[in-house]
């Protein structure tokens, strides 16, 4: 092409870094600055929520107690396809047994269960023949008693809408 040069990347000259000078690093605004960044790298490797800073004289939303993860313990349906869940030994932290048949036993790789926002949130995956890393997204519902969420289909590729009810 005429006109034009091409550079090999060994050929360009290096990109300029823009230099700090050290009369801003040590300033109690910049101290400050670093001190905010390094407590929401902490914050945020921990796990843990960050308090909720107010003006003065504004209220605060109390945060929500933790849930009842057990209330989700026990054999869920899914009515479109006789799809059967079963969850048990649910703890706190999070962890839990499950159990997944179509009608026979499919493996089930990992099961979490968190709370956010005062909403229980089940997350399955399977691995197995037909099952290559398809999972659950489910949303417990406290007022129809049912889980809701998404089915992702790994096979297809495909995301479905579905709900679990409780088997009694």
């Amino acid at each position: 092409m005429k006109g034009f040069t091409v550079m090999k990347d060994s050929a360009r000259p290096p990109m300029p870094v823009p230099s700090i000078p050290h009369r801003y690093l040590f300033t109690r605004q910049g101290l400050r600055m670093l001190f905010c960044v390094l407590a929401l790298a902490v914050f945020c490797l921990a796990g843990t929520p960050l308090p909720v800073m107010a003006a003065a004289g504004a209220e605060v939303e109390q945060p929500r107690g933790p849930m009842d993860v057990k209330r989700l313990e026990g054999r869920w349906l899914r009515p479109d396809g006789g799809y059967v869940l079963e969850l048990r030994d649910i703890e706190n932290d999070g962890s839990l047994k499950a159990a997944y048949f179509n009608p026979r036993p499919i493996n089930v790789e990992r099961a979490e269960v968190r709370s956010k926002d005062g909403t229980l949130t089940v997350f399955v995956l399977l691995r197995d023949v037909n099952y290559p890393g398809s999972t659950y997204t489910l949303h417990y519902d406290p007022a129809a008693d049912r889980l809701k969420g998404t089915y992702f289909q790994a096979v297809q590729g495909q995301t479905f809408d579905i709900e679990f009810v409780r088997v009694k």
